[in-house]
């Protein structure tokens, strides 16, 4: 089963080469690969927070196996997301990067998003999750903030163009699986799932 997630993971990169080599990413090839694999980076930043609801809902501990895959998911989209921007946008010039960064919110979210998501990248193994203890669980729950600032980042640039549908709806996602995790709601998910 992972390996099948893994290859389904791939397909939104291999339809943006396919698309790449078939000429099919539009007028604005930039903005069209910007645009889809920031899409990519939430759609697998809310299927790692869906996995804890889908294991008290169901009661089945097998979501929890698919959280860190989907999770590394994330940071990979999100990588690659940031590198067409500093690449394609910036020509790789640090200087206009910080400059950004410093004075368009939108970039300020996106750039504390990425920057959040490295150390739980890095501490993904199980070695990392020995080795720091409960100190790991306190860590991995910045995914939590990230879930707010990828929001906000999708949020400030949407505003801009006066386009809010679709982030509504991840913002809609986003709230709900961050509400699993309040104590009461998670206690309700836990009885229905046990009855």
């Amino acid at each position: 089963m992972k390996a099948l997630i893994f290859l389904l993971a791939l397909l939104p990169l291999e339809r943006l080469i396919w698309l790449g080599f078939t000429d099919g990413l539009g007028a604005n090839p930039m903005e069209f690969i910007t645009r889809s694999t920031g899409t990519w980076t939430l759609v697998f930043l809310c299927l790692t927070l869906a996995m804890t609801p889908l294991r008290l809902i169901s009661n089945l501990t097998i979501w929890i196996r698919y959280r860190r895959m989907l999770g590394l998911f994330s940071f990979f989209y999100a990588c690659i997301h940031f590198g067409i921007w500093l690449w394609l946008d910036l020509d790789f010039d640090l200087a206009e990067m910080w400059k950004d960064v410093v004075k368009r919110p939108f970039i300020t979210m996106g750039f504390i998003s990425l920057v959040l998501l490295v150390p739980l990248a890095f501490t993904s193994t199980h070695w990392a999750q020995k080795r720091l203890r409960r100190h790991w669980v306190q860590l991995h729950r910045l995914i939590y903030l990230i879930a707010c600032t990828a929001i906000l980042h999708y949020w400030w640039h949407k505003a801009g163009k006066n386009d809010l549908d679709t982030v509504s709806i991840y913002a809609a996602i986003v709230f709900l699986l961050l509400c699993c995790r309040i104590p009461y709601i998670r206690n309700i998910l836990s009885r229905r799932s046990s009855i």
